[in-house]
């Protein structure tokens, strides 16, 4: 089958393995732990959270909401990687189209709810320190729902009109150079014409509605945030800013991951590259690893829990 004289493929075939396949035994049971330690340490975070009262606030929830995001995406990428890794062999997996775009799906839609929902964590400690008298009315437990599904819903519609418009894309090429699917390099494989430039600025604005606003709406309440505790006490800032901190090390930790693989992705195209491949990897491991590290050490209130708990558990 030919598009404009270009031979079409239903299939992808992933060959940033072969940069890892003299390694891939090692790899995988360094995934596998990490995986492990993923899920654990994630589900051990919301756990504490959902089951103690006294962390039943706003923040929290947010909280708790990143992590689930985190625990989701990690259940999308690393079961699949490991699987990969054993049947890599030549260091080349073949995929189909449908199961390359399901993943690219929920990579773009759980990507762009981790923005939503630091920009909504964002909005909830810059309401907590600089209007603190109105905060119990602005934030009600309504409105935090209501947040928290306009920061899954809107990821997951965008996510999923711009999945469908890459799957009507006849593939010309079938190499890609990573080891999971996203949809801005399946539609790099398209045959080009005006299907691929409309998905191609649909998924811009995309891009710019659920990442790039998000993030000058974040710099935006932190900035703010700061600038009230400079005209405060030391003790008022200092408390401000400690429980800012965390939140400012997910959202940058997420943000260079992002920026690093947008920059090799304008510089290297599709060409391969080590370094493409290991920072497609670091894109996604680095947040799942560290997020629930950050917030189960740097909140004083979880590690209070998480201590109590592991210390109840060694001791029976």
């Amino acid at each position: 089958m030919t598009s404009a004289g270009f031979n079409v493929t239903s299939s992808v075939t992933l060959v940033g393995f072969s940069s890892l396949s003299g390694h891939s035994s090692l790899l995988f049971f360094v995934f596998l732990l990490l995986y492990l330690f993923v899920l654990f340490s994630d589900s051990l975070v919301i756990y504490i959270i959902c089951s103690q009262r006294a962390l039943h606030r706003p923040m929290f929830a947010f909280v708790a909401s990143v992590l689930l995001n985190s625990l989701i995406a990690s259940t999308v990428f690393y079961p699949k990687l490991l699987s990969d890794l054993l049947l890599s062999g030549a260091g080349l997996v073949q995929v189909s189209r449908t199961l390359c775009l399901c993943q690219g799906f929920f990579v773009s839609s759980l990507g762009g709810s981790s923005y939503m929902l630091l920009s909504a964590m964002a909005f909830d400690r810059y309401l907590s320190i600089c209007h603190p008298m109105h905060y119990a009315v602005l934030v009600t437990p309504a409105k935090v729902v209501l947040m928290l599904l306009l920061c899954w819903m809107l990821p997951l519609i965008g996510g999923g009109v711009t999945t469908l418009l890459a799957s009507r894309l006849p593939l010309c090429r079938a190499q890609l150079n990573r080891v999971y699917c996203i949809i801005y390099s399946i539609v790099s494989l398209s045959c080009g014409g005006a299907e691929a430039q409309l998905s191609g600025i649909f998924g811009q604005l995309i891009r710019a509605v659920i990442i790039f606003l998000p993030t000058a709406f974040v710099l935006y309440s932190y900035a703010r945030i700061l600038f009230i505790c400079l005209r405060r006490s030391r003790s008022f800032s200092s408390k401000a800013l400690q429980t800012c901190l965390p939140h400012l090390l997910v959202f940058f930790n997420n943000s260079i991951s992002v920026c690093l693989d947008l920059l090799l992705r304008r510089l290297q195209s599709n060409r391969e590259s080590d370094s493409t491949v290991i920072t497609s990897i670091l894109m996604i491991l680095v947040p799942t690893i560290l997020n629930p590290v950050v917030y189960g050490l740097k909140l004083k209130e979880v590690f209070t829990h998480v201590k109590r708990l592991l210390r109840c558990r060694r001791d029976s």
